[in-house]
């Protein structure tokens, strides 16, 4: 808790001490009018009074000293000739059950209520407590607890409410968290992908073709910048910077052709495919699409040693289809079944779970990697 609202509590501590000393010394002192035979009270009931009072200013931090506290006071008080002589132990007794301390406010309802009407046996005799006075004595107490419990259950349920949304927003930052680094990894394996065979090329072609080793190195400047653009892009939900600064749309399959010619000067041949009716597609849809071809292209380029692949989109109503297969050498040859440590991978299935849908990857039988993936629109499974 912070120091403001810290201040804020004792600042309503301090009102509700001096609301209650004021009430139980004038409703006391006025009471003196009301029953002209009573006594009256002396500067000690008075001062005991005060003291109960005075003790709620730390009712939060000792919820049980300040009940037991407050509940001396009250017989003391009464004792010594005071009437109104409960407001303390009613804030105290409130405290108590809100602070999870049930046993210690049941038992200073039953010791006030045998402290007001001992001896009981007495009860209903000349000169002592009546037995109306006592049975609407216990029926108040008997609600005070239970007005008590259901504030107590209210609160444990906004506590509860609020723990399961705190949950919730964990959760989600950590979903979002593995989101930025599923981006993060695709986009930098990539385009490094890209760069590093782009700049291979431009290394051995310098001297002999230096305008084949130029195109190459227009191709990594193209390319550098369009890594740094979406790099910006996702790390710009981390923080606010240059909020005017023109920034590239979500990558998604509208720039799959661009896709295409990275890969393409990578030294990849692709094809796309396309069955269906294609449609405006939910925006994690078209991108989880966009990001699972791109990473399936990256890993064609690094390690499956195909040449050629072929990028498959089906379109219907209840979901997306995506497949990719590439020409790579059979399994017994292929360096690495998976590709690569796996990562990429193991991203993609994340994307298409995240979603509802399901991806598998694995060699061919007949040579080359496929992957395939389904989409749903929405939560459907295929």
């Amino acid at each position: 808790m912070t120091r403001p609202e810290l201040a804020r509590q004792y600042a309503v501590d301090a009102v509700i001490a001096a609301v209650v000393i004021t009430l139980q010394l004038l409703g006391s002192h006025a009471a003196m009018g009301w029953h002209k035979h009573a006594a009256a009270p002396g500067i000690a009931a008075y001062l005991v009074l005060a003291a109960g009072g005075v003790s709620l200013l730390v009712r939060r931090r000792y919820p049980v000293a300040v009940l037991a506290i407050t509940l001396a006071s009250a017989l003391t008080a009464a004792e010594l000739g005071a009437s109104v002589v409960w407001l303390a132990l009613v804030v105290a007794f409130f405290t108590a059950v809100l602070a999870r301390k049930r046993a210690a406010a049941i038992a200073a309802l039953i010791i006030g209520y045998i402290g007001a009407t001992w001896p009981p046996w007495r009860i209903d005799q000349r000169g002592h407590t009546s037995l109306a006075t006592a049975l609407g004595l216990a029926a108040a107490l008997t609600f005070l607890l239970l007005v008590a419990e259901l504030i107590r259950n209210r609160n444990q349920r906004a506590a509860d409410t609020k723990r399961r949304r705190d949950d919730e927003l964990r959760r989600r930052a950590s979903e979002e968290r593995m989101r930025m680094a599923r981006d993060l990894h695709d986009v930098v394996a990539h385009n490094i992908a890209v760069i590093n065979v782009q700049a291979n090329t431009a290394l051995h072609l310098m001297d002999r073709q230096p305008e084949r080793a130029r195109t190459a190195l227009s191709t990594i400047n193209d390319v550098s910048k369009q890594a740094l653009v979406e790099l910006r892009s996702v790390l710009g939900v981390l923080r606010d910077v240059d909020g005017a600064a023109p920034r590239a749309p979500a990558p998604g399959l509208a720039q799959l052709g661009d896709l295409v010619d990275h890969a393409t000067a990578a030294g990849l041949t692709v094809r796309v495919e396309e069955d269906g009716q294609p449609g405006p597609l939910p925006a994690d849809v078209d991108m989880s699409a966009y990001r699972i071809i791109q990473e399936a292209l990256t890993n064609t380029a690094r390690h499956s040693g195909g040449t050629q692949a072929t990028v498959r989109l089906g379109y219907n109503g209840h979901g997306l289809e995506v497949a990719v297969d590439d020409d790579g050498p059979p399994p017994a040859r292929s360096p690495s079944p998976a590709g690569g440590s796996g990562n990429g991978i193991a991203g993609m299935t994340e994307r298409a779970t995240a979603l509802g849908g399901t991806l598998q990857a694995g060699p061919r039988p007949g040579g080359g990697f496929q992957v395939r993936a389904w989409l749903p629109l929405g939560r459907d499974q295929p």
